[in-house]
């Protein structure tokens, strides 16, 4: 019985020091219920978490973030839509369009991202697309031009009657920040309530409410985001929230507890990471070459997620042309964009910015390495 015990003891001791050796995130991430689940920072694309993010699996309605960006992009939101047949009777989620009912592009938006509506997808793929057909076309064109290379969209609504209608949970998260770019996008995506003009006949107006219970009342961070069930795919969705400057993308796939995930991932990222900052005003007074000082412009700040250990890792280099003799008697050649900027995180680039050449402006830098150097001026946020 003292051999069994020990035996025991000793399993548990390996145990724990196999545990030792887990990355924290890991061990932080245990409870998700999603098959799939991705977490990642909205403007560097960086990936927090991810849990068999690129297996391709049905993902149910939030195939209508697609159908969202490409309405708005449009240009037609100020259209007036007549409503079709093929529309009105397609099934699941709907916001009772009615047959020969004419109504703003823009409020089928909201009706498709609030409430899901079936009806709305078709609705917006007809006349956007010409044909629901035409429409799938310009969702494939663009999931191509964002780099979903694991995606085929058969719908613009997400429903089970397709096989070749698939993404994952990566590509899903490359779809959001590319449509959360998007301004109008970001306000349609995170709106609790929205008053649309009541059917033909009907006095008041159809009040949506958001299905993101996330943004309605479970997390206080949330800024958007779309939901997504199909008995096939079961629960999808894709959020968004924001704290202290960071800005952050979750998505999971088959998820049956997916508002806890989403919570859990939000409250892991924020925990962990910050956004480390060199603003470009810094970037450009550290350059002290006689021909550029005072004249680069960096078109924006350097940034990236990065965890408290791996600030120290943080390195900026500045990579500029070698002025040419004739370029002081004729500034005119001076091309527009004369180097970059670049941030690297122990040896690997992780954001760039173009250095701007203007010739009528003058200043004077302070002293430092031309062409390459290293400083530790980084600013973070969160």
């Amino acid at each position: 019985m003292n051999k069994q015990k020990r035996l025991i003891a000793l399993i548990l001791a390996l145990a724990a020091g196999i545990m030792a050796f887990v990355p924290e995130r890991m061990r932080a991430m245990d409870g998700v219920s999603a098959k799939s689940a991705i977490l990642i920072e909205q403007h560097s694309g960086r990936v927090l978490f991810a849990k068999d993010a690129y297996t391709k699996r049905r993902i149910a309605s939030i195939t209508k973030i697609m159908t969202a960006i490409l309405a708005i992009e449009s240009g037609k939101m100020d259209d007036t839509v007549t409503v079709s047949a093929r529309a009105v009777r397609t099934e699941g989620s709907s916001i009772y369009l009615r047959q020969g009912e004419k109504i703003k592009l823009r409020d089928l938006v909201y009706g498709l991202m609030l409430r899901s509506g079936n009806d709305a997808a078709v609705a917006i793929a007809e006349h956007v697309g010409g044909s629901v057909e035409g429409f799938v076309f310009l969702m494939n064109q663009k999931a191509a031009e964002i780099g979903m290379r694991d995606t085929e969209f058969a719908n613009p609504h997400g429903l089970d009657d397709a096989e070749n209608h698939y993404s994952t949970a990566y590509d899903m998260a490359l779809l959001m920040q590319y449509a959360m770019k998007n301004k109008e996008f970001r306000r349609i995506s995170g709106t609790k309530v929205y008053r649309a003009p009541a059917p033909p006949g009907e006095d008041g107006a159809r009040v949506w409410r958001n299905k993101n219970k996330l943004l309605t009342s479970l997390y206080e961070y949330c800024t958007g985001g779309k939901t997504g069930y199909t008995k096939r795919a079961h629960r999808t969705l894709v959020t968004t929230a924001s704290k202290g400057g960071v800005d952050l993308i979750a998505v999971t796939l088959d998820a049956p507890d997916d508002w806890n995930d989403h919570i859990a991932m939000y409250e892991y990222g924020f925990s962990h990471y910050h956004i480390a900052k060199v603003s470009s005003e810094r970037v450009v007074d550290k350059i002290s070459d006689p021909f550029y000082r005072g004249r680069l412009q960096a078109v924006r700040d350097l940034r990236y997620p990065v965890t408290d250990k791996e600030e120290s890792g943080l390195q900026v280099k500045v990579y500029l042309l070698k002025p040419r003799k004739e370029w002081k008697k004729y500034p005119e050649r001076v091309p527009t964009e004369v180097g970059k900027a670049v941030l690297y995180l122990h040896q690997k680039a992780v954001d760039s910015v173009p250095l701007l050449y203007e010739p009528g402006k003058e200043g004077s830098g302070r002293g430092f390495l031309w062409q390459a150097f290293r400083f530790l001026g980084v600013r973070s946020d969160g």
